[in-house]
């Protein structure tokens, strides 16, 4: 049965979930009323690098590009090259490849070249700090698991490349990632391509000033590139990313305009401002989050669905559009519903003591709780959270190769 859909918004879920169900679609309308109709050229690339990632995979595009047709292969992962088009970063790519990755024949050893830091999309290392450790709980270890950054690459030339490696799984873990636990320390990095280097070190101290108000372990590193590991382009920027005591990292980022945009903009040029702007984003991420953070909310629940047929639960805050849109083509492609509710959320040794207080009397049950409501109260958990649980579907990778 061919799914329809019509526009080109959430261009990489439809493709992302049309591969795994193996469910061809159909786009109608792409871009139709608008003066340059039809698919981008960023929207052809990403294709044809699906098409390297796949076996069989069939394309069809109608003369004026604003019809596709496409119908799913078989994943077959092993080492893959591609030149992503410069319209877009390659976060953009990146992105579509982190649902697909673990469900590849053969381990997938992806080069990717083009802007790896970019106002737009997601760069390379807010998915470094975010997505990684998000596969890494579903998929239950880190071996064979890795995102490095070789060269860097800013918009308008590019010049920057990537290794992404993912072992292949025949299932998936399923997950009860209920506490976020509170914030033990600050990562980041701060880069600087083809400028001085002295920009960098401005990024870092202004950001510092801001985050050491709150706690002390904050340390952020400077990535200067030069010669052919610079790019093309020059550019900087800052990514930072909060750890908590239970594995979950919340991250945000901020990069420089390009500098062929200068003239027609009049966006946060300067390095103490565009520190300012990370640590805030930051700050108001780490106000909004659950266990993920923005970014990682749609890959949560992608695992969750393809997880094995077990409960899985995860706590998130204020659900972005492109996660609720993420859970309709789920409900879509694979029938799966998630439940969803208000849940504040109990820090894990508060629920520990509870558990323990069930077996004690009454009179010592009252005091512990008041004591707990107390110490719950006390805490500063942010914006109301959601706890979101679901079923997996049984997913298994079929096509995995077996020794």
């Amino acid at each position: 049965m061919t799914l329809q859909f019509e526009g080109c918004a959430y261009f990489r879920q439809r493709l992302a979930l049309s591969t795994l169900s193996c469910t061809p679609i159909k786009i109608k309308n792409i871009r139709s009323q608008e003066n340059e109709p039809g698919l981008r050229n960023f929207e052809i690339n990403l294709l044809h690098l699906l098409e390297k990632l796949t076996n069989g995979s069939k394309v069809e595009i109608n003369a004026t590009g604003t019809s596709l047709y496409y119908v799913p292969g078989a994943l077959i992962g092993g080492i893959v090259e591609h030149q992503c088009s410069l319209e877009r970063g390659i976060g953009y790519f990146l992105e579509l490849v982190l649902y697909v990755a673990p469900f590849m024949k053969t381990a997938l050893e992806l080069r990717l070249q083009g802007v790896t830091n970019d106002r737009d999309d997601p760069s390379v290392d807010l998915i470094k700090y975010s997505a990684i450790p998000v596969m890494k709980r579903f998929l239950g270890s880190d071996d064979g698991l890795e995102l490095k950054i070789t060269k860097r690459g800013a918009k308008p030339n590019g010049g920057g490349e990537i290794l992404f490696r993912c072992p292949t799984k025949m299932k998936l873990r399923p997950c009860q990632w209920t506490d976020t636990g509170k914030i033990k320390r600050i990562r980041g990095v701060a880069y600087a391509m083809r400028v001085s280097p002295s920009l960098a070190n401005r990024l870092i101290e202004t950001a510092k000033g801001l985050l050491l108000k709150f706690l002390p372990d904050v340390y952020i590193y400077v990535d200067h590139q030069k010669g052919p590991n610079a790019g093309l382009s020059p550019g900087y920027g800052l990514t930072l990313a909060a750890e908590t005591k239970n594995g979950s990292v919340i991250s945000a980022e901020s990069c420089s305009i390009p500098r062929a945009e200068e003239g027609t903009t009049t966006t946060i040029t300067i390095p103490e401002d565009l520190a300012k702007e990370a640590v805030f984003k930051l700050l108001d991420e780490i106000y909004k989050a659950g266990v993920v953070d923005s970014f990682g909310q749609a890959l949560t629940f992608h695992y969750m669905a393809l997880n094995q047929a077990d409960v899985s639960k995860v706590i998130t805050g204020p659900l972005n559009s492109y996660s609720m849109q993420y859970l309709r083509y789920l409900k879509q492609f694979f029938q799966v519903m998630f439940k969803i509710e208000n849940a504040k959320e109990i820090p894990r040794v508060v629920r520990e003591k509870m558990d323990e207080d069930d077996d004690d009397d009454d009179d010592e049950e009252e005091i512990n709780e008041s004591d707990e409501e107390k110490d719950d109260d006390e805490l500063k958990t942010g914006s109301s959270k959601i706890l979101l649980t679901a079923i997996g579907i049984g997913y298994h990778n079929l096509t995995k190769t077996l020794i």
